[in-house]
């Protein structure tokens, strides 16, 4: 199964002619993305996680084109656009999906206060803009790193809770090279880590075993020189 990332929250799951994509936003390649899909997961409606007009056009390209979202956006984008409610298990592309969660992250008093889904897929899974923690095991985590809704601390946390064989990040245009740069050196203390940079892919093999929180001890944090 490989994995590609065109950028923020957005990737493509491919297996042979299985493809599946994942939040297609207006700060990601949509339209790349896209290209050649046979399923899309939305976790909400934000324009970093759904470019509308990108995905209409490849619509118009493909009518066989799926999308799954929750109830409200799925309403909202029409033919061609199935509800999903958390909990539920379906088949998007060939691939198994569960879709979890439910709300958005809070950002400050009880807003946004919108729908959110996470997709679980074979085993990897997609928070979208939240950090809920599922019960399933995960073996592929894609680790939000930055948002009004989010702290470093928050995401080291949310990697401990779940557990994951291996972490990618996403959700990271608002950070610079040195904030990418101070987020991975925090979060390869915590699991298998890599950046996948964008428009590249990695093809991901069965997971063996779940590390322990923390790494291999010594001091904890970014090994980064700093004036």
């Amino acid at each position: 199964m490989r994995l590609t990332h065109f950028g923020h929250a957005c990737v493509r799951i491919q297996d042979g002619d299985r493809v599946l994509v994942i939040d297609p936003g207006t700060f990601s390649d949509a339209e790349a993305a896209l290209s050649g899909a046979t399923a899309v997961l939305i976790s909400h409606e934000h324009p970093d996680h759904v470019d509308v007009e990108a995905l209409r056009a490849a619509r118009a390209s493909n009518p066989a084109l799926t999308v799954h979202t929750h109830a409200a956006l799925a309403t909202e984008l029409g033919e061609g656009a199935a509800a999903v409610a958390s909990g539920e298990t379906f088949t998007a592309a060939g691939f198994t999906v569960k879709a979890v969660g439910g709300m958005h992250a809070e950002v400050i008093d009880g807003l946004p206060g919108c729908p959110n889904l996470g997709f679980i897929v074979d085993g990897l899974y997609h928070p979208g803009d939240s950090l809920f923690v599922p019960t399933d095991e995960i073996d592929t985590l894609l680790v939000p790193a930055a948002g009004p809704w989010l702290k470093i601390g928050e995401a080291i946390t949310f990697v401990r809770d779940v557990r994951p064989a291996r972490a990618f990040p996403i959700h990271d245009i608002q950070l610079s090279q040195i904030g990418l740069e101070y987020f991975d050196a925090w979060l390869e203390e915590e699991t298998d880590y890599a950046r996948i940079p964008v428009g590249d892919s990695v093809d991901l093999q069965p997971a063996v075993t779940n590390p322990s929180p923390g790494g291999e001890g010594g001091c904890p944090g970014p090994r980064l020189a700093v004036g």
